[in-house]
């Protein structure tokens, strides 16, 4: 077993209420439902994860995730709107509408090492064995994610140094990094969108495990990486994210492609990460109207240095074909960042009457969006690109 999952003798640092900074009014009132009903029926049950990190740290959380001592059927009978999800290992999804309250039973590794290595091209491992809060602590990825709040006494609990790390902007793993990343290589992937995410460093032993095992991501399933790699665009951090990405080696490991062309582009310097911080500001001011941005335009930005580089025609297939190739994004996110790639020729020149067509292309509005970001990252005027907007807006109100 696990050398961090022994039996612990101490025991766990407990923040009373006026020692912390969370406050009920911040929490999620279904997620409080949740927290009430079961505790109220006499189980264990906290607010776990990121939800508790964010609170602490002034922020407001997307998910709000409970942990608790009832079993999977034991949540489903408490709740006529919970349903069971997941094969080898149940999760209730309490649902509100369309918003979902994640609901776990404490657990713990059931695996050996050797089991959990021999099987890592399979996916993540699995825990299938019902544990108690502190195994629970222990088997989590990084100590600021493994704090729990107790909707009992309003404390926080803390198994693993979680607090101290959040005070010192840490990003710790949990027990031996070395295994920690063998046994599920996607934790340094995400151990890097916590670090740009957060603005956070990535503390030296773990760093170290991340350099000496990077290459283990090529073990990890391509739907899990894939979607990963989408995850460090949200939030106005991908510029960060994919650097260290490029820094730890994992961008040569899955698109060897991009970081060659970024080795000879000046490396940390490229101009790949230019386009990625113009499109960082972009995602910010869309959070921030409450829209999602698609990931056709997330991959043609990350891609575009190369394509503007090669600047022939169809640059952008054979580069996007990388991506392809190796993380095998879905074909919709393809096509739709060819599309944006090849508009920048289109969209550079005046919408001449014949040639206006393309305003009413699906894709038109992520095409303005593309070029703007393109021209401004190269500090370009977007007098043309503003006259296809007036165009756009000129066609929809007499429609």
């Amino acid at each position: 077993m696990f050398g961090f999952l022994k039996k612990k003798t101490k025991l766990p640092v407990v923040y009373k209420r006026q020692e912390h900074c969370i406050s009920r009014k911040n929490i999620d009132p279904d997620a409080l439902k949740v927290l009430y009903r079961l505790s109220g029926l006499g189980y264990t049950a906290y607010l776990v994860g990121g939800g508790v990190r964010d609170l602490l740290m002034g922020r407001k959380p997307k998910d709000f995730d409970v942990g608790t001592s009832a079993r999977p059927n034991e949540v489903k009978k408490a709740f006529r709107n919970c349903f069971l999800i997941g094969r080898r290992f149940r999760l209730a999804h309490v649902r509100f509408g369309a918003k979902v309250i994640e609901t776990a039973t404490f657990r713990q590794n059931s695996q050996t090492v050797g089991e959990i290595i021999e099987h890592a091209a399979e996916g993540p491992f699995e825990d299938n064995t019902f544990g108690t809060p502190e195994t629970d602590a222990y088997r989590r990825d990084f100590t600021v994610n493994g704090l729990f709040y107790d909707i009992k006494d309003f404390s926080v609990i803390d198994w693993v140094g979680g607090m101290k790390d959040l005070e010192k902007k840490v990003i710790r793993a949990i027990g031996d990094p070395n295994i920690r990343f063998q046994e599920d290589p996607v934790r340094m992937m995400r151990a890097i969108k916590f670090s740009s995410r957060l603005g956070f460093t990535i503390e030296k032993r773990t760093a170290a495990a991340m350099k000496a095992h990077h290459r283990c991501i090529l073990a990890a399933s391509q739907p899990r990486v894939c979607e990963e790699v989408f995850r460090l665009f949200p939030y106005g951090h991908s510029a960060e994210a994919f650097r260290l990405m490029y820094e730890f080696g994992m961008l040569g490991d899955l698109v060897p492609e991009l970081a060659a062309f970024i080795d000879g582009d000046g490396g940390s310097k490229s101009a790949t990460f230019k386009y990625l911080e113009v499109l960082d500001d972009y995602e910010t001011i869309m959070a921030e109207k409450d829209f999602e941005v698609s990931n056709g335009l997330r991959a043609a930005v990350l891609m575009t240095a190369m394509f503007r580089a090669e600047n022939k025609d169809g640059a952008g297939r054979r580069i996007m074909q990388y991506l392809m190739n190796s993380l095998k994004i879905p074909k919709a996110t393809y096509f739709t960042a060819v599309t944006l790639m090849e508009s920048t020729k289109r969209l550079a020149q005046p919408p001449a009457k014949g040639k206006q067509r393309f305003i009413y292309n699906r894709d038109f509005l992520d095409a303005l969006d593309y070029n703007r970001i393109v021209l401004r990252a190269e500090k370009m005027s977007e007098n043309t690109l503003d006259k296809w907007a007036d165009l756009y807006e000129e066609k929809g109100n007499n429609e």
